[in-house]
């Protein structure tokens, strides 16, 4: 059977991610149709090597007869097309953060809770998470498997792609306007993020975290399990493309360091990569544009009892986004449309 499938977004940072990573894989799509906004509307966007989509005013759509709906727009714009979608008989797989902590909704890492899928029948919404969660979890829940977690201290280094576009252009265009020793303009960030690290992703809540801060530990609760403690510290880097996460894990009893390298390297969706020497580790750069999660850096957290320590980097645009929506799209299709 071929699929009738609507990409919500189609020319953001995401959107563009998910039509490429739908032809990369060969999605058994029968129609793919590209929506975004009214001022997006009658656009190109290019799906594969020599197919262009003509973008449709999302606002108009009608979503009968679609399948399958990959949403990659705002919060607001979610919440108020996807229950319409979803109503007219389409999955939903939403990118947004709005419907993420809903309990009848479900937060799906395919590697790591792929069951969770067949609760899309409540409300025919499935979300996908935060960026950085979901690199998080892919390298935690092996490890959670061989020896529970008891506690996750995380510091993220992330990406300007990860706030769209035109905080990419930003990056680039304070960068140049250093080298050319011209006035450096911030809209996008709050503080320059040219040469610099900004410690403040998403707004700031009444206990002094970040909303994005708060996202990875309530959903890394929600996705593996909520008896995990996760304190993290999220950060805007002047990076392109790409999230680096330093994990630091206290496992309630001893996982050596030799164990947990073996465990990952067996784990679906990652590739360890572990050499005590110049180069050999992964850097975000290196991980642009690939599907993988990257571990390196795996070693003893001498700080707590039964702790380790490693560094995690993955693509945030593909795993981190498109390539997750899309593996969850592939089980809907193979096992329960």
């Amino acid at each position: 059977m071929g699929f009738k499938v609507a990409v919500v977004g189609a020319t953001g940072n995401v959107g563009r991610k998910i039509l490429q990573t739908l032809d990369e894989r060969a999605f058994p799509a029968d129609e793919v149709v590209a929506l975004a906004s009214e001022r997006s509307s009658g656009q190109e966007v290019s799906f594969g090597e020599d197919k262009v989509l003509k973008v449709q005013a999302l606002d108009d759509y009608d979503f009968s007869g679609t399948h399958i709906v990959l949403s990659s727009p705002g919060a607001k714009t979610a919440a108020a097309f996807a229950p319409r979608a979803a109503q007219a008989g389409a999955v939903v797989i939403d990118n947004s953060s709005y419907f993420r902590m809903d309990e009848d909704v479900p937060l799906v890492v395919p590697e790591v809770n792929g069951e969770a899928i067949a609760g899309y029948t409540a409300r025919n919404i499935i979300a996908n998470p935060n960026c950085s969660t979901i690199q998080m979890v892919i390298a935690l829940k092996p490890l959670h498997d061989a020896t529970p977690i008891k506690r996750v201290v995380v510091a993220t280094y992330q990406s300007t792609s990860g706030a769209g576009r035109e905080a990419m252009d930003e990056l680039f265009n304070q960068t140049r306007a250093i080298y050319m020793n011209n006035p450096v303009e911030k809209d996008k960030f709050t503080k320059q993020i040219a040469f610099n690290v900004i410690p403040h992703i998403d707004v700031f809540l009444e206990d002094g975290a970040t909303k994005e801060e708060w996202k990875m530990v309530v959903e890394t609760k929600k996705i593996m399990d909520p008896g995990i403690e996760v304190s993290a510290t999220c950060v805007r880097v002047p990076v392109f493309i790409g999230h680096g996460e330093a994990v630091h894990v206290e496992f309630e009893s001893a996982l050596s360091e030799d164990a947990a390298r073996e465990v990952l390297k067996m784990a679906p969706g990652i590739v360890v990569v572990d050499h005590r020497a110049d180069e050999g580790y992964v850097t975000p750069e290196e991980c642009a544009g690939e599907d993988p999660v990257y571990v390196s850096r795996i070693r003893t957290d001498p700080s707590v009892e039964h702790g380790l320590a490693m560094w995690v980097v993955a693509d945030n645009l593909r795993k981190g986004a498109a390539l997750n929506a899309v593996q969850i799209a592939e089980v809907l299709a193979s096992e329960y449309l």
